[in-house]
């Protein structure tokens, strides 16, 4: 595992700090999101040299690494939650607020500060709460740089600034700056976002600050317990492991903390529970350059696409269980995949779909597969051009390019007859059907006649049944 599950302090509001944080390290979380707040380290308090010292000295103690989070609802205003925000005309006390909770993340050698924009005023227009935004974050860089204090722009539901791409919209205006990263809650991926809390991991790659852990519903904000919304926990686990994502990963259901020890306790159990089984394989420090230099200028998709096997290595991801890289892909189809989930941070639908027609068209096979495997991170933006791509693979007689063809986006966007052919093509080919995301979700009784068929006419023949068409039609799917 690379990084460290934690749990939220805004979940204990009813604790003492240190009984929070004591209870916390004790059902065996590595890492904690702390909420400045006026019972829980005020930032305002007349003695928080002191306070802050005492915190530090407890979380190491503890063995708990940390992150700060300035999400605390009326600790600058009495009557009015979470005001006055970045985009508010007061502005400048939330900008404040922020320098205030930088100097107590430098002395807690905290993971960053994470912030989110706030909710823009009616009568404020967009242009305006644009520049207060760019402002108010350029002023809290200016006051993090010289102590070297991360910062983790979160995307809200509701808020002003809700979505990742406005996120990465208002880093690249920034100049790139290395301390603005991103907080990135998955639960908020699945209520807004319109791909899934997996892509979003990837999109974000190499920036991902902070992760925020819950559970959610499509168009709702509330954070939820784990197994009581739609997010594939596995899944998203997963996609932080492969992204080789170190940082903090903090459960946050702050409306739980009326039973926060048992809360905590399940939550903790379910995560472990969907951890990925593997260690992640390190992320290479090429990668995160090169994802950056596509992100300042997506030209450079072009140089970078093919370098790929060159710089990461094109061996299996999963030399011993996958030797081939049929299922899990090879390390340049991952390194290709996340290249195309910067360069969707910065087109729009038409160009990242012309885009993905020319590098598949223009490339050799490996660069094919890897736009194949990226579909995955930017088909929801670019359907009719991933369609395009899939079809063309599922024709050739490439194992490994059918294979990737299967992925993800196939799942989700290929017709039923399509895609029908194409795990039958998977049979003829010996592609195992793992290669074939949503296997389970997708086969349909027209399916399983087909493969009845294949295989009478291969035992017919007198020729072995792959062992794959034996258990599709076994197991009742």
């Amino acid at each position: 595992m690379t990084f460290h599950l934690g749990y939220g302090t805004n979940g204990f509001s009813n604790h003492r700090l240190d009984d929070a944080l004591d209870v916390i390290a004790g059902l065996g979380y590595t890492s904690v999101a702390l909420t400045l707040d006026h019972h829980h380290l005020d930032p305002f308090a007349d003695d928080l040299p002191a306070r802050v010292a005492h915190v530090a000295a407890r979380l190491d103690r503890l063995g708990l690494r940390c992150v700060v989070e300035t999400g605390a609802r009326f600790l600058l205003d009495p009557r009015r939650k979470h005001h006055p925000t970045l985009v508010d005309e007061a502005h400048d006390v939330r900008v404040d607020f922020l320098l205030r909770a930088v100097r107590v993340a430098a002395e807690l050698n905290a993971d960053c500060v994470s912030f989110w924009s706030g909710i823009k005023p009616a009568e404020v227009p967009r242009e305006e709460a644009w520049r207060r935004m760019r402002s108010g974050v350029a002023a809290v860089l200016e006051g993090a740089t010289p102590l070297g204090v991360t910062l983790g722009l979160e995307p809200e539901p509701g808020m002003f600034v809700q979505h990742l791409t406005q996120a990465l919209r208002l880093r690249e205006e920034l100049g790139s700056p290395e301390l603005l990263g991103i907080t990135l809650d998955v639960g908020h991926c699945v209520a807004v976002e319109p791909d899934d809390a997996a892509t979003c991991v990837r999109r974000a790659g190499g920036l991902l600050v902070n992760v925020q852990l819950d559970d959610m519903r499509p168009g709702v904000h509330e954070h939820l317990e784990f197994g009581e919304g739609e997010l594939d926990l596995r899944g998203t686990l997963a996609a932080l492991a492969a992204v080789g994502y170190a940082g903090v990963a903090a459960v946050e259901l702050p409306r739980h903390s009326h039973a926060a020890p048992d809360v905590a306790g399940r939550a903790f159990d379910a995560l472990r529970a969907a951890m990925p089984d593997e260690p992640a394989r390190p992320r290479h420090p090429w990668l995160a350059d090169a994802q950056r230099a596509v992100r300042r200028d997506p030209v450079q998709i072009g140089r970078l696409f093919p370098a790929a096997g060159r710089r990461v290595g094109r061996t299996a991801a999963r030399p011993d269980d996958d030797p081939r890289g049929l299922v899990h892909g090879t390390l340049d189809d991952s390194a290709r995949a996340e290249l195309l989930g910067a360069l969707a941070t910065v087109l729009d639908d038409d160009a990242l779909s012309a885009e993905l027609l020319a590098l598949y068209r223009h490339g050799d096979d490996a660069e094919k597969r890897g736009v194949l495997r990226g579909l995955a991170l930017v088909g929801n933006r670019a359907v009719d051009a991933g369609l395009e791509i899939v079809r063309d693979a599922l024709r050739t007689n490439d194992v490994r390019l059918v294979a990737a063809a299967l992925g993800p986006f196939a799942a989700e966007h290929l017709d039923q007859h399509g895609w029908r052919h194409g795990v039958l093509k998977c049979l003829f080919t010996g592609v195992p059907l793992a290669a074939v995301a949503g296997l389970e979700r997708r086969t349909d009784d027209e399916l399983r006649r087909m493969v009845a068929d294949y295989t009478a006419e291969r035992t017919a023949a007198g020729r072995d049944v792959p062992a794959d068409a034996a258990r599709l039609l076994g197991r009742g799917m």
